[in-house]
């Protein structure tokens, strides 16, 4: 019996499940487990109609059968990886074996089903999937974000913040760049501000993620 959520986690009710698999039983049934937990699925019979859709840009997870009329799941899975925008993928089968298993997960699959499918088993593994996603997204926002900032600092910004990150108080950078205090005291906080940072330890966590150069303390 399927394990209904009464309000169902952000990262899930703003979430698409996508199904690929042949048989219309099944894709049926998956559906309305989902529809009865409140996650929306889209469901094909085809990878092939699967990457004619246009996907929202909202976290997901593809439930996919490894055995396909005229089509491996396994293969479908390389060719998705090479997407900009991977979707994670749980498989099912009804004809699994320990190979099969071990490639779909090493190239990054979430789980590994084997039909007659249980419901619970399903829905968790999909959670996992979405979560997964969810956190890609994030991370490829903040990244975004962080060089949409960086873009907005001043040749002279730049150069204060090289020297910030390698550890120079405000009198060293001063004689550096040979400025007074105060100015490099101003180009700082302009520093700070564009950035986001209200610390020196989170300006260098932004810049670590931006694969600037690492710090040489002094």
């Amino acid at each position: 019996m399927a394990h209904v959520l009464d309000e169902p986690p952000p990262a899930l009710s703003r979430s698409i499940v996508y199904v690929i698999d042949d048989d219309d039983s099944q894709r049926h049934a998956l559906s309305s487990l989902f529809r009865s937990t409140g996650m929306h699925a889209e469901s094909f019979a085809s990878c092939d109609a699967f990457l004619q859709f246009e996907r929202p840009e909202v976290p997901s997870c593809l439930l996919l059968d490894v055995r396909l009329r005229g089509y491996s799941g396994l293969v479908f899975q390389t060719q998705e990886a090479q997407r900009r925008d991977p979707v994670p993928i749980v498989f099912m089968t009804a004809h699994g074996d320990v190979w099969m298993c071990a490639k779909a997960m090493k190239a990054g699959a979430v789980d590994f089903l084997t039909k007659p499918l249980r419901d619970q088993e399903v829905l968790d593994a999909v959670a996992a999937g979405i979560e997964r996603d969810a956190a890609r997204r994030q991370s490829v926002e903040l990244n975004a974000d962080l060089q949409r900032r960086y873009a907005t600092l001043t040749p002279r910004e730049r150069e204060v913040l090289s020297h910030v990150l390698r550890g120079s108080l405000n009198k060293q950078i001063a004689a550096d760049l040979a400025l007074s205090e105060v100015t490099v005291k101003m180009h700082r906080g302009q520093v700070m501000h564009k950035m986001g940072s209200r610390s020196v330890a989170d300006l260098v966590q932004k810049a670590g993620l931006l694969g600037l150069a690492p710090l040489r303390w002094n």
